[in-house]
């Protein structure tokens, strides 16, 4: 399948807009999770408005006008890519929740939406690094600084690396899920996520 993040307001020349009468279904996933958020529809308008504000505007088909999620709730949704799919009458777009996407109040109008747990672990340790709440472990390793973080990372490696050779299945995980967690804090002290390691890995892969 070809795949592509639309890059300004020109390309939007290029989608199949007469297959739905002028409508694009859009699936929208949560950029760290990637949970499934909720589907809505997009006119040339409502994705031209999008590009612009960098807030997903969809095309309400009960109001018959363009809807900002959020307008009234706040719950907006940061886009961070457009994407089409093969046949180009279809947009995948990812994007930072700023509350429930659901009116229901749940995170996604898909109960029980799969995601990746990690997207959500590196979601909780940059609001941790902003939010520094009380009695977190998280905050207390930013308040440490980036040396301790760094010394916890290499301490993990050690127990992970001993007991992939003397401990059971069990140890080993555990020693695993610790050195993930830790170097996930690594790289929020630097400003970076764990997803940035893994587009290098995917930028290696492709070559």
């Amino acid at each position: 399948m070809s795949i592509e993040v639309l890059p300004s307001r020109e390309a939007l020349d290029t989608l199949d807009w007469a297959k739905g009468d002028g409508l694009l279904p859009v699936v929208v996933q949560d950029a760290d999770s990637l949970a499934v958020l909720m589907l809505g529809y997009a006119t040339a308008e409502s994705l031209a408005l999008t590009l612009e504000t960098g807030h997903m505007t969809f095309y309400s088909r009960s109001k018959q006008r363009l809807w900002t999620k959020g307008e009234s709730s706040g719950n907006v949704l940061a886009v961070v890519a457009v994407r089409v799919d093969c046949d180009r009458d279809t947009l995948l777009v990812t994007a930072r929740p700023a509350g429930p996407t659901c009116h229901t109040g749940s995170e996604s109008c898909f109960a029980q939406a799969p995601g990746n747990f990690l997207g959500q672990l590196d979601a909780l340790v940059r609001e941790r690094e902003q939010q520094r709440p009380a009695n977190s472990y998280t905050t207390s390793l930013f308040e440490q600084g980036i040396r301790r973080i760094a010394q916890k990372v290499g301490e993990e490696g050690v127990e992970t690396a001993l007991a992939g050779v003397v401990q059971d299945d069990a140890a080993l995980l555990g020693e695993s899920a610790d050195l993930l967690f830790h170097l996930t804090v690594l790289l929020r002290a630097r400003g970076l996520s764990l997803q940035d390691a893994v587009e290098v890995l995917v930028a290696r892969h492709a070559k």
